[in-house]
């Protein structure tokens, strides 16, 4: 990766792994240089369960990723998910102490920096920690403070927190298959910035990202996200269930689902069936379309409704919680028929499917505009961006002599977001613990 204008995204799914290698074109949409595509067999519900198995999966993913674009893959954007992510919200403050200065970033910093103390579990560790609001000297609904003056500055925060030992095993695989970890990232909020706009954010908008394993849930209101989950049911158990209902094996019932499957089960008349062929030798099954939506229609309500359930959680009845803009389904559960109706009869909200195609250069090979890749489209962005920020060359202040000036420091180089800082503690974290 000589071109320092190339990213790399990569996806650790519980069904899938892909790689995504990108770079911006003329116009500011992303021209993808190649993808490459493995069968994830050591993960489980967005967790690392073996090792080598993974390790093997990241390398032929890369591998297809570097023929297809002719790049060589040194550094990548990893998501991370999982069950074991869970996310609580926490209200902190510190005393300036000289109220007589405008408040600056290294004051937020020092807040957030706080907020990384908190004692959390046995085996966790903050991952992210996200300023909701601010006061100051009591003066609330602050979105930035930088400028104002006050001596005591709160926040409320939203902080996401998951098992040490399940994230060095993500940073292990990186490593032993040959690669850099440029940055890590929530993977619900690689998906809603590749395909959520700014107005649904700002309206108040929750996107449920159905995976393999997991589905994770991110509730944005004024801009800001405001509420985050994960879900230990995705679209495998849903698979899972068609090879027990109907007695078949699982390549053949995530084929059922994917062909014939529909969420809803009065679409189907009795008399459409389907045969699947018998196993060596045996007679061929007949399998009737309205008993398979029966089955996919009951996990398919048992995953809304303990999404909705998080929604109901967060409060979107109150009227400052509102979320105008509704649902947003991605993700490869997403791709299941007639699940948009679904969803909005059970949780009586607008509700659309997020395509990442917005972002894509117009010549993009159709398939990326899937739901299925809207995460690594969206891990692909971030690294975008922190490129870009990089290859910033920021010109030295002019010294001026005017005192008021003088309050308001000037920026020299682009401030790092806190992930961007936890991230470069994490592969400290990782290289000491070899």
């Amino acid at each position: 990766m000589e071109n320092n204008n190339i990213a790399v995204g990569l996806d650790i799914g519980t069904t899938k792994i892909v790689a995504m290698v990108g770079k911006h074109d003329a116009y500011g949409k992303i021209e993808v240089l190649g993808t490459g595509k493995a069968k994830s067999l050591g993960v489980h519900r967005g967790v690392v369960n073996n090792i080598t198995q993974t390790i093997q999966s990241i390398q032929q993913a890369v591998d297809e990723a570097e023929s297809a674009s002719g790049e060589k893959i040194r550094e990548v954007v990893v998501g991370i998910a999982g069950q074991h992510i869970r996310s609580l919200h926490h209200s902190d403050y510190i005393t300036r102490s000289n109220s007589e200065q405008v408040i600056d970033e290294d004051d937020i910093e020092k807040l957030i920096n706080q907020v990384y103390k908190l004692v959390m579990l046995p085996g966790e560790e903050i991952i992210h920690v996200l300023p909701q609001d601010f006061k100051v000297d009591g003066q609330a609904e602050i979105k930035t403070p930088i400028g104002m003056y006050g001596g005591r500055l709160e926040a409320n925060f939203h902080v996401v927190v998951g098992q040490v030992s399940s994230i060095r095993n993500i940073g292990r695989c990186i490593k032993s298959a040959g690669l850099e970890l440029a940055s890590i990232t929530l993977e619900p909020l690689a998906s809603a910035d590749a395909v959520l706009s700014n107005e649904e954010k700002e309206a108040g908008v929750a996107l449920i990202d159905i995976g393999g394993g997991t589905t994770d849930l991110a509730i944005f209101k004024d801009g800001i996200i405001r509420h985050t989950a994960v879900i230990s049911f995705g679209g495998g158990m849903i698979t899972e269930d068609i090879k027990e209902g109907c007695s078949i094996i699982e390549k053949q019932a995530e084929l059922l689902k994917t062909k014939f499957g529909s969420a809803w089960p009065g679409e189907n008349k009795d008399n459409e069936i389907v045969s699947i062929p018998g196993l060596r030798g045996r007679e061929p099954k007949e399998i009737t379309l309205k008993n398979l939506s029966k089955i996919i229609h009951a996990r398919v309500v048992e995953i809304v409704e303990q999404v909705f359930l998080e929604i109901k959680n967060y409060g979107h009845e109150e009227s400052k919680k509102k979320l105008i803009a509704g649902i947003v389904l991605t993700g490869g559960g997403a791709q299941l028929k007639h699940i948009k109706q679904l969803v909005e009869y059970i949780t009586g909200m607008d509700t659309r499917i997020g395509y990442p195609n917005e972002h894509l250069a117009s010549n993009s090979d159709t398939e990326l505009s899937s739901p299925l890749y809207a995460t690594v489209v969206g891990l692909l962005m971030k690294g975008l961006k922190d490129q870009s920020k990089k290859n910033i060359v920021v010109d030295e202040p002019v010294e001026t002599p005017n005192k008021v000036n003088k309050e308001f420091k000037p920026v020299t180089k682009p401030q790092k977001s806190i992930f961007e800082k936890w991230g470069e503690k994490f592969r400290d974290f990782l290289d000491n613990a070899e």
